[in-house]
């Protein structure tokens, strides 16, 4: 099974994912044709359900980018379903205890490692040897962004099998009584975010966060963040017709 995310990072190099929020099949598989190392559809916050996250992620099967999904909750069902579609990885919103990150990360492995129900319906048919190789290629990656979850950072980070967290800036902000936003600049919010990036360091897992801007990006990949996501879909169409039109009106 090749998984580009995986060799990214066993070459030492940090990894750049892009985001997916747009319901649709056709900017997907734009995306997918970009420098991405990995690409995660958002069945979150974006505007985009199972029924449309699949044929999307075969909108993307020519691409070597390494296809994630970022499930709605903490919810079984829905990581045993996308992984069983095809997704290769799994982000999980809020995970606020070690507890927690234990149900996440038993959800995306067979047993004995986990309780994934065995049935990959296309998984099956476009990775060989699957079953033999999933637990070891699966990526599990647990969402920090509240103020409880820094405080249980180390028993998160330390959760068996768990291959990393990924800070979501704007939540933990909110829950720190600041406003939303991401590519947070030095004050309580970014120390936050260092710390949690130490601890994962210090368990040996992979750090990843949500970025704006390709600046920003660049400085957290030297403080020591292994994956960032650019933006998403949503805000880099906006951001690019908004430029040009106003180019045009100047």
């Amino acid at each position: 099974m090749k998984n580009r995310l995986r060799e990214t990072w066993n070459s030492g190099k940090p990894a750049l994912n892009g985001w997916l929020g747009i319901p649709s099949t056709f900017s997907a598989e734009i995306m997918s044709k970009q420098d991405f190392d990995s690409i995660t559809i958002d069945l979150q916050h974006g505007l985009t359900d199972y029924s449309i996250a699949v044929p999307m992620m075969q909108a993307m099967s020519a691409s070597d980018a390494t296809m994630l999904c970022r499930v709605p909750w903490l919810e079984a069902g829905i990581i045993m379903k996308l992984l069983d579609a095809g997704a290769m990885g799994i982000i999980c919103p809020m995970i606020n205890s070690g507890k927690e990150a234990e149900e996440f990360v038993g959800a995306t492995r067979y047993a004995p490692l986990g309780y994934r129900s065995s049935g990959p319906v296309r998984a099956g048919i476009i990775y060989p040897d699957y079953h033999n190789q999933a637990n070891d290629q699966i990526i599990s990656m647990a969402m920090i962004e509240t103020e409880e979850a820094v405080t249980n950072a180390e028993e998160i980070c330390a959760t068996p099998g768990l291959t990393g967290i990924y800070v979501g800036p704007s939540d933990l902000a909110i829950s720190m009584g600041e406003g939303p936003g991401l590519d947070r600049k030095p004050g309580k919010v970014y120390d936050a975010i260092q710390y949690v990036l130490k601890i994962a360091k210090k368990a040996g897992i992979r750090a990843g966060l949500h970025c704006m801007d390709p600046n920003y990006i660049k400085e957290m990949y030297a403080s020591g963040f292994e994956f960032a996501s650019l933006s998403n879909d949503v805000r880099l169409l906006t951001q690019i017709v908004s430029s040009q039109i106003n180019d045009v009106r100047s």
